[in-house]
């Protein structure tokens, strides 16, 4: 059985949470795998997000039999710090990371398993080959706009990836550790570096 931590970075989401706290409680882990922790990342939020995880987080982690972990510091930085400050948090055989809004559901780990049990190192949630499911859906401009950034890095990068940008991605602990620690981009365009130094090191690359 293999070991497997989520990492969430939130950013003024207290009128989300609310989503995040129901998909945790419900999540129910493939056989093969043990939830060790899930990392909050508070991205200098100014609403009640960070309060409002604090006062359930001894809930949730009653029902997930799992740790639960905030990180939080003051100035916003970007989704890009974010994830890269939950990431290399853990220390879990395989770290996912998702969105707050559970726009892609937590059953879509089910489609990760035989790839984590074939050691593949780096592990890419898709929205675009018809078979993903897909419960929240952003703006039509942010869904062109997307695909034209796909296809600009795929040319640039010459990387056969359809989807750099979805925000439901695992990796395995060599491949986090050394991704997250060269990684600099803060902000947009995180995703396609994160993607690029993978190849760049060699990782093996899934995308389901």
């Amino acid at each position: 059985m293999k070991t497997i931590s989520f990492v969430i970075p939130v950013y003024n989401e207290e009128k989300r949470l609310h989503k995040t706290f129901s998909a945790l409680e419900s999540f129910v882990a493939p056989e093969v795998l043990k939830l060790q922790k899930v990392i909050f990342v508070n991205d200098g939020s100014n609403d009640k997000t960070r309060l409002i995880i604090e006062a359930s987080k001894q809930l949730i982690a009653k029902k997930l039999k799992s740790k639960i972990k905030i990180i939080s510091y003051s100035k916003n930085q970007g989704k890009g710090y974010a994830v890269k400050q939950g990431m290399l948090a853990s220390n879990s055989d395989y770290t996912l990371f998702f969105d707050a809004d559970i726009s892609t559901p937590l059953s879509e780990l089910n489609k990760f398993v035989p790839f984590i049990i074939n050691n593949t190192n780096v592990i890419i949630g898709t929205r675009k080959n018809g078979k993903s499911t897909v419960i929240v859906h952003q703006p039509k401009i942010r869904e062109f706009l997307g695909k034209g950034f796909t296809l600009i890095t795929q040319k640039l990068l010459r990387l056969k990836v359809t989807d750099f940008t979805c925000g439901f991605k695992a990796f395995s602990r060599q491949a986090k550790n050394q991704i997250f620690k060269k990684s600099i981009i803060k902000t947009w365009g995180y995703d396609a570096e994160i993607v690029f130094l993978a190849s760049k090191y060699n990782f093996s690359i899934a995308e389901k």
